[in-house]
């Protein structure tokens, strides 16, 4: 069944100051879609959330909504509401007057405002907090009034621009099944900005990486975690092992001097290519027993498992581990054809994967144990 799209920005262009905050974006947004926008700072999330609200009006560029055009329709009339940072609320009225606050300025009957209170109120785990004054609530427990206040007016589409980013660790993950439950329950379209990878692996339907006012990669969590599409989503998200390799035809790269399988096709032949391996996926194994084979020179223990940095051939990698290697140790590694992933080279080429900052020993191994004679040799 295919799903009605909601909102289509095409070809977004803003500048501030004659600098360029969004460049010729474009984004589909299906109606009951939970969407994460997911960048660093500056990358010009915040900016197309704002773009959508109708508090920013883009230099070009067409915005639709249920596919009509809106660039010049106000904010208070769009079907849309914003969650902020901050969450605003009034610290004078008490919990339902502020749940109540937009449905009174649209002179909504009394009857209507108790039911639509109490209704959102039990949706956000808050019924009997009516009377309670905002200032002698939680952190958390202002966000879910602010929640409320916003889903009162029943919008199509909610914006949440990091709203969870002033509660501590434990509330932020309560919170992140709570939004999660809300939007499954209310069958509408949220549409989050964070730079939180984990926040938007774990809530998300869709996630669009951004980074420079370019949309990088658009996909489910688990597309963009799998399968990035350059050494920039590789790199933000989650932490990889990001190596130049080439390609000599479909499902076999060579790195470091070995070819290897891999699942990866469509590249041209004896192309440079990026290759991407997850600390996760990396198998130890004596060192005669390695397809290659390095120098453990940091462990940090994190809990779970230990990451620990290995140094082949001048070129340090992350490996999760359960199992302690001490420093100076050498090991082997085997890597499988599903562990291998193969990226496009890009403007992001050569400037993530290396971990030398995780080792304070940054001139111990000119020349690294790693056996090479084999070059030709395909790694199965």
């Amino acid at each position: 069944m295919q799903t009605k799209e909601i909102i289509k920005l095409k070809d977004i262009t803003v500048s501030f100051d004659g600098e360029p905050v969004l460049s010729g974006l474009d984004l589909n947004i299906s109606d009951g879609e939970f969407v994460t926008l997911l960048g660093p700072s500056g990358c010009g999330k915040t900016t197309t959330l704002r773009i959508i609200g109708g508090f920013v009006t883009p230099d070009s560029g067409s915005v639709f909504f249920d596919g009509q055009d809106i660039a010049d329709l106000p904010p208070y009339k769009r079907q849309v509401n914003t969650i902020f940072q901050r969450y605003a609320l009034f610290p004078h009225l008490n919990v339902e007057d502020n749940v109540a606050f937009g449905m009174r300025v649209q002179k909504k009957k009394p009857a209507e405002i108790k039911e639509t209170v109490d209704r959102m109120l039990k949706l956000v785990n808050l019924a009997g907090f009516n009377k309670r004054k905002v200032e002698t609530l939680s952190g958390g427990q202002q966000q879910r009034v602010a929640i409320a206040r916003a889903l009162a007016n029943n919008p199509r589409v909610l914006l949440l621009d990091e709203p969870l980013a002033a509660l501590d660790l434990k509330l932020r993950k309560d919170m992140q099944v709570e939004l999660k439950n809300i939007q499954k329950s209310l069958g509408i379209t949220f549409i989050y900005v964070t730079h939180d990878q984990e926040e938007a692996l774990s809530m998300s339907d869709t996630v669009v990486v951004m980074d420079a006012g370019r949309i990088q990669q658009i996909g489910t969590p688990q597309d963009i975690y799998n399968e990035p599409e350059n050494a920039f989503v590789a790199d933000f998200i989650g932490e990889s092992n990001i190596l130049d390799g080439i390609m000599h035809e479909d499902y076999l790269v060579e790195f470091f001097g070995r070819k290897f399988k891999c699942l990866d096709a469509g590249f041209g032949p004896k192309e440079p290519v990026d290759v991407v391996i997850r600390p996760e996926d990396i198998d130890i194994v004596p060192a005669d027993k390695g397809h290659l084979t390095g120098k453990v020179t940091a462990v940090t223990f994190k809990g779970v498992h230990f990451e620990t940095i290995v140094d082949f051939k001048g070129f340090k990698w992350m490996i999760q581990t359960t199992d302690y290697y001490p420093v100076d140790s050498v090991i082997g590694i085997v890597l499988n054809p599903e562990d291998i992933h193969i990226m496009k080279k890009s403007e992001y080429s050569g400037m993530f994967g290396d971990y030398s900052s995780y080792s304070e020993e940054f001139d111990e191994m000119a020349n690294p144990e790693i056996d090479l004679t084999e070059e030709a040799e395909v790694q199965e």
